[in-house]
């Protein structure tokens, strides 16, 4: 294994910087995709990383994106959901990576839930 240079800690800094950014802190949205073994199996890490690559080419930084166990529904992962401060959250489901770049293109960045993948909006939890 060659030796590390400081010009390559210095880049390794940079990009873990970028991850933390995106799954921790102030955010105008966070997108939760759910991983729990289900989801993994129906393909949550390439919705996960299909997701990151294109908040990465479109520059995005006002979004938090952060995964959670599984959400309940098995037969219907991969599973995500968008919260964007003071609104319902959408719960997206039967995701693959096209469709996660079009719920953060249409329901993050412009603000129109896309309704073909949505499962539901609103909370599962009572007040």
């Amino acid at each position: 294994m060659p030796k590390l240079k400081p010009e390559d800690l210095k880049r390794i800094r940079e990009e873990m910087k970028k991850t933390i950014s995106l799954r921790h802190g102030e955010g105008k949205a966070k997108i939760i995709v759910h991983m729990g073994t289900c989801g993994i199996a129906a393909g949550a890490r390439n919705v996960l990383s299909a997701l990151l690559k294109a908040m990465g080419e479109k520059d995005i930084k006002d979004v938090i994106v952060t995964t959670s166990g599984c959400a309940g529904l098995c037969s219907r992962e991969p599973m995500a959901t968008v919260e964007i401060k003071g609104q319902a959250p959408v719960k997206y489901i039967d995701l693959n990576e096209e469709k996660i770049v079009k719920i953060l293109e249409e329901h993050v960045v412009k603000g129109n839930i896309v309704k073909e993948y949505a499962l539901a909006i609103g909370s599962e939890q009572e007040p």
